[in-house]
């Protein structure tokens, strides 16, 4: 055996972006924007709710959450890929490269199931409004919102365990502008039959309970909603939940259209690395302009603050 095949790999080399010189530095500052916008718009919802007392309920403490890994989910890829683009360095350690792919499933799983109890929030609160305070008190509320962090966290901990227990002795060069598990696993030089059987079988029990979770508290959301008489009852529970499915059918959409797309010759690897971005750069910045512009009382708080801001100035 050469001496190529048998050096272990220490680093990692993030090539996404690299074969866009020419455009590197609008993209620099494209997303040098939205991710200041991201934190902006996610600060203020996470302040809004934080500061005003008529927030202080199930439905808001779940969007605190939500607002939470809009936050932390690009904050895990983004300074990376804004440091890589503005140099000629694209290269990250074994362990940074664990760190980072492990914080990114994690928060994405925990998003998927954040959604899914969110859902159920809805749910019940359409289905049955006289229990809600009781089934959806503070002490089931905070089991509900630990229950999602450690179920996101416990699902990317065998992800990243399973990834990075692989030998890698061959290229280093991932072909995306953060760690992922797919570009990750796809340079290992031992079998990956396990890592990729993990992957398949926890992430499609978990990502399917949490889908089947949302759309059947949906399918019972609507069915209730249609049964109402009055054409104002209906809009009333309808707006409810419409900032909630706004943002599932965007995180599934965006989900769907990055990992679940039919491969082609079509594609080009720099247009697919791009489509990628939708999921962990442009969802988080949309979610707080969603919940801001269709529900009525975090539009009004928001509102509020910055109205008081301007004329203590």
């Amino acid at each position: 055996m050469d001496a190529y095949n048998v050096t272990t790999v220490t680093q990692f080399i993030l090539i996404g972006l690299s074969d866009l010189p020419e455009v590197r530095y609008p993209l620099f500052v494209a997303f040098a924007i939205i991710y200041q916008l991201t934190l902006l718009g996610n600060g203020a919802i996470l302040l809004a709710i934080g500061t005003e007392a008529r927030l202080h309920m199930p439905m808001y403490y779940f969007l605190a959450n939500l607002s939470l890994i809009d936050i932390f989910c690009p904050s895990t890829t983004v300074p990376k890929m804004l440091h890589n683009l503005v140099t000629e360095d694209h290269s990250i350690s074994f362990v940074g490269c664990a760190l980072q792919l492990y914080f990114l499933v994690g928060l994405v799983g925990t998003e998927v199931f954040l959604l899914a109890v969110m859902a159920y929030d809805r749910y019940v609160a359409i289905c049955f409004p006289l229990r809600y305070s009781i089934i959806i008190s503070k002490a089931r509320c905070a089991q509900l919102v630990l229950g999602t962090w450690a179920a996101g966290f416990l699902n990317s901990t065998i992800h990243t365990v399973s990834t990075f227990s692989l030998s890698f002795c061959r290229s280093n060069l991932v072909n995306q502008y953060y760690c992922d598990i797919p570009p990750v696993v796809a340079l290992s030089c031992s079998s990956t039959y396990v890592a990729e059987m993990l992957a398949l079988v926890i992430g499609g029990v978990f990502g399917t309970s949490a889908f089947l979770t949302t759309l059947i508290s949906y399918v019972y959301i609507i069915s209730t909603i249609l049964k109402i008489q009055s054409a104002e009852g209906k809009r009333k529970a309808f707006s409810t939940c419409t900032s909630h499915l706004l943002v599932v059918c965007l995180f599934y959409g965006t989900a769907i259209f990055t990992y679940i797309r039919p491969s082609s010759s079509r594609h080009s690897p720099a247009r697919d690395r791009l489509i990628s971005m939708l999921y962990g750069v442009i969802t988080p910045i949309l979610n707080p302009v969603i919940y801001s512009l269709r529900n009525t009382e975090v539009k009004r708080v928001l509102t509020k603050a910055v109205c008081s801001r301007g004329s203590s100035q």
